[in-house]
């Protein structure tokens, strides 16, 4: 199989071949709106042009104003922290579960207070948080919750597609995820209201665009009177090009997230009877779309012992192990300049987020996007013996 098939470079053809065309120019982005919000049973798609600004788009939109709380998980890459900053807002971090490695429905709750306006939730690594009891609290609370399934595609809870449980849903094609057209994002919603705001919020506040109209006509444009900006907005539009991609990635999905589960479950077989390696744990209901492959390194000295397990694999063959981002909170940018904003309250010191930071100095992750399966029974045969080999060390 390949990442990339003939099917996405016929599309891009076509919007070669349409030479940019104004009048052709949103063909793809069209269709690959369409295409997303039916798959995900959601009345609305507005495309854009990552995965960040998405967020940022989705925080506008839902009236989020500068020094409101959001809170978000510090266990995962640094994006929903910063879309909370691009839009003026506080970061508020709860901690995660142990087990699951999501935000934890308990903390979240205990970090609520009068200002907090948002929770951003990840389903991190491909598996969906505690949505039951996420959605419980929000509803109690009067507080909007956005999803954020950049490592989660066609991940299922509770019988339900990760993607149907927010106000709004935010989702990735940046080149290492399940579906890639090198960078872009998309948001989906069932309100046309805030679909709306979204389109003109990434479209510089465009007067002529709105919940499922995303391009400017050239009856528009050839009016002198024509007001172009109704409201603020940012130029996050998705390319046509990239649109051609993500169509042809869009309609290949259950192939491509398909192989990253095979993957992982070679790799779950794997390490079965190593009682030190805990995968994260998949609670029964849900199903895991497994971005990567993520286990837990169940020692003591982490900070010695992650790079001898690390270092052992690779001598052995291994692709290399990829390392939890640093807590968010803990990375520069947040300790010598965000813990000093007006209106932060935590304290960006160790304890925060006791499960998080237990987690972090343990967690490997192994790549799931091998094409070719025989590379991943490869690779869990590497780390089968890699598992050996330290077991003597330890």
């Amino acid at each position: 199989m390949e990442r990339i098939s003939g099917l996405e470079k016929k599309y891009v053809l076509e919007v070669l071949d349409n030479q940019f065309q104004a009048s052709k120019n949103n063909l793809f982005t069209a269709r690959l709106e369409t295409k997303f919000a039916d798959m995900f049973h959601r009345e609305f798609a507005v495309s854009f042009v990552n995965g960040t600004a998405t967020m940022h788009t989705a925080l506008a939109a839902l009236g989020v104003k500068t020094g409101d709380e959001v809170i978000v998980p510090p266990l995962t890459m640094s994006s929903p922290a910063l879309a909370v900053l691009h839009n003026g807002s506080i970061p508020v971090f709860a901690d995660v579960d142990r087990k699951t490695f999501n935000i934890s429905a308990d903390s979240i709750l205990a970090n609520i207070t009068e200002k907090t306006r948002a929770v951003i939730t990840v389903a991190l690594y491909g598996l969906a948080p505690d949505y039951d009891q996420i959605l419980k609290i929000c509803r109690e609370k009067g507080i909007f919750l956005i999803e954020d399934n950049a490592q989660a595609f066609l991940s299922r809870y509770q019988g339900k597609l990760v993607g149907q449980f927010g106000d709004f849903a935010s989702f990735s094609f940046q080149a290492s995820k399940h579906l890639t057209c090198g960078e872009g994002g998309m948001l989906v919603t069932d309100i046309e209201a805030l679909a709306d705001k979204a389109r003109k919020f990434a479209g510089l506040g465009y007067g002529s665009i709105g919940a499922k109209k995303g391009r400017i006509a050239r009856t528009d444009i050839q009016d002198p009177n024509f007001s172009r900006h109704v409201c603020f907005g940012f130029n996050y539009r998705i390319s046509e090009l990239q649109s051609a991609v993500a169509l042809g990635q869009l309609e290949r999905a259950e192939e491509l997230v398909g192989a990253r589960k095979e993957s992982a479950e070679i790799f779950n077989v794997a390490i079965s009877d190593i009682s030190w390696l805990i995968p994260q744990h998949t609670p029964e209901g849900c199903t895991n779309s497994y971005w990567s492959y993520s286990i837990l390194l169940n020692v003591d000295n982490p900070e010695e012992r992650w790079y001898q397990f690390r270092d052992l694999f690779v001598q052995n063959g291994g692709d290399g192990i990829y390392a939890a981002w640093k807590l968010t909170y803990q990375e520069p940018y947040f300790q010598n300049e965000v813990q000093k904003y007006t209106g932060v309250r935590q304290k960006y010191d160790a304890s925060l987020c006791p499960n998080a930071e237990y987690l972090q100095k343990r967690m490997l992750q192994f790549k799931t996007n091998y094409w070719d399966l025989k590379e991943a029974e490869k690779q869990a045969e590497i780390l089968r013996k890699t598992s050996k080999d330290f077991q003597r060390l330890i």
